[in-house]
């Protein structure tokens, strides 16, 4: 299991559940810098980008992928990316390296001549937006995301199976998520359940409790919560956890807490590898 091939005919999938509530406008991990929005935006339009490039081959971007976002908060649950791609709930990952919302310039270290780092700009496509208003609709946002995948597994029942990842800071608001939880990740191909991930992100300078295999150390209801809504890290994740020096073990799930933008952005990318594109 989880080991499909991926190709244009049977290609991957791949959708984010952003909170989008109010306090994720408090900032990341106690920085002065970046608030949480900002920190998640630019996390997963990196991760955007580098799966344009990905998929990037002589012959231009292939269609390897489909890509959603989903923000809930504000103050509903909708589709979370505008321009040409507004409203739509599952983008073809050539689509989107076509058309990014606006490309900005940011300023890169890389390593320099005599030592040291230089600083150089570099372009950086925007397709999703920073947002932080109004509650925590979790249920809402999981039952939503259950329905964009029942449909997409019905239509590539050969494919690896869709990848869900939930980045929240807080507990939801419109009930108890983990029954919604486990009617999303009952759906799934021929080679697969669906893979449902979260990450919780702090304001504080915490430790952060990355891929555990039991709840023990965990702190409270939320983290006990999060951690019970998420799947175990199939075997190719595994290994990349554990390249990463990562202590994985087999009952490890696709869960962090107390995630700063460090730990978020290692686990984005542990979280979406898969392998055997061709």
């Amino acid at each position: 299991m989880y080991d499909a091939e991926i190709s244009r005919s049977n290609p991957g999938c791949f959708l984010f559940l952003i909170d989008q509530s109010g306090s994720m406008s408090d900032p990341f991990g106690g920085s002065d810098s970046i608030s949480k929005s900002h920190g998640v935006a630019d996390t997963i339009n990196k991760l955007l980008a580098n799966l344009v490039l990905k998929c990037t081959k002589d012959d231009g971007i292939r269609d390897y992928f489909e890509v959603g976002v989903i923000g809930y908060g504000n103050p509903q649950v909708a589709t979370a990316f505008s321009g040409v791609f507004a409203a739509q709930e599952l983008i073809k990952v050539e689509a989107l390296g076509n058309n990014p919302l606006r490309i900005e310039e940011r300023m890169q270290q890389f390593p320099g001549e005599g030592g040291g780092t230089v600083e150089r700009p570099v372009k950086f496509p925007i397709w999703f937006e920073p947002v932080a208003n109004n509650a925590t609709p979790m249920c809402k946002a999981i039952s939503y995301a259950k329905t964009i995948l029942e449909r997409w597994t019905v239509e590539h029942a050969d494919s690896y199976p869709p990848i869900a990842i939930n980045i929240t800071d807080g507990d939801s608001t419109d009930g108890n998520p983990i029954p919604c939880a486990m009617d999303l990740y009952r759906l799934g191909t021929n080679n697969g359940n669906v893979l449902f991930f979260n990450i919780h992100i702090s304001s504080q300078k915490a430790i952060p409790i990355l891929y555990p295999d039991t709840d023990a150390q965990l702190p409270d209801q939320l983290g006990k919560s999060l951690f019970e809504m998420s799947s175990m890290l199939p075997e190719p994740m595994m290994q990349a956890a554990q390249k990463e020096g990562y202590n994985v073990l087999a009952q490890s799930r696709g869960f962090g807490f107390n995630a700063d933008l460090v730990s978020l952005i290692k686990f984005i990318d542990i979280g979406t590898r898969v392998g055997n594109l061709r």
